[in-house]
């Protein structure tokens, strides 16, 4: 298994796609710590992950609190779980479908916002604790990428961006420890029902099919094994050729 005996923290577990890597990194070994802001989908899927023979904690915290996540990551550390994997995917509170122009401030700033002050904090927690043992793996997800001139993203892309920039930064002062920092980039994903672009969801790609949140896991799985021990400071691409670099 590709995560046997590793402890992976996601925020936003909750999810379809936290959800989703929960599912695909117990099923590679992982001992999974399920957090996010609802008790009951937490809840709901770590009894999907015991009935597969998948082991599992759950915290109730808000990704956007800093006391809360420091403390969180504190106490697996001091129970013996050390962080090995952490991933952000907590929702970002954006607005969809009202182009800049007329979109209200604070719908604007606040998936900015979310996203960057979330991911920050996630990652400098697990940080911390990585940087002793001189290993761990960053995820982020979402990556950059080229909004459609009538998609009107609001805020979300530009947070996006900006959490791209912090991937860089997190890479580049935290591979001296052995740290990796990658990005699993995505354009959207139709199970999830949130994202825009042509009829099925997603923009226009390559593939005669759009990524699923099977995908999301596998790929997620892949990144924070030893399989990719030097893949990071960039990001995976998942868009089914909707997005080339």
């Amino acid at each position: 298994m590709l995560l046997e005996g590793k402890h992976a923290v996601i925020y936003g577990a909750g999810g379809a796609i936290g959800g989703a890597v929960a599912h695909a990194f117990a099923r590679e070994g992982a001992i999974v710590h399920l957090a996010g802001r609802r008790a009951e989908s937490l809840d709901a899927l770590a009894q999907q992950l015991e009935a597969t023979g998948g082991a599992s904690t759950v915290t109730v915290l808000d990704a956007l609190d800093e006391k809360a996540v420091d403390e969180h990551a504190d106490r697996l550390a001091a129970s013996g779980k050390p962080i090995d994997v952490s991933l952000n995917v907590i929702s970002h509170g954006e607005v969809f479908g009202i182009p800049l122009a007329e979109i209200a401030l604070d719908d604007y700033e606040r998936p900015v916002r979310t996203a960057t002050r979330s991911t920050f904090l996630t990652a400098r927690a697990a940080a911390r604790h990585m940087i002793p043992k001189r290993s761990g793996v960053i995820l982020m997800f979402g990556g950059y990428g080229q909004p459609f001139s009538d998609s009107y993203l609001g805020g979300f892309q530009v947070g996006l961006s900006a959490v791209d920039a912090l991937r860089r930064q997190l890479a580049a002062e935290l591979g001296r420890y052995g740290i990796r920092v990658v990005t699993l980039q995505s354009v959207g994903i139709p199970e999830t029902h949130s994202s825009t672009g042509d009829g099925d969801g997603t923009p226009p790609r390559f593939l005669e099919r759009a990524p699923t949140l099977s995908d999301i896991g596998n790929v997620a799985a892949f990144a924070a094994s030893d399989q990719a021990a030097a893949i990071t400071a960039t990001a995976i691409n998942i868009t089914s050729g909707a997005e080339v670099d």
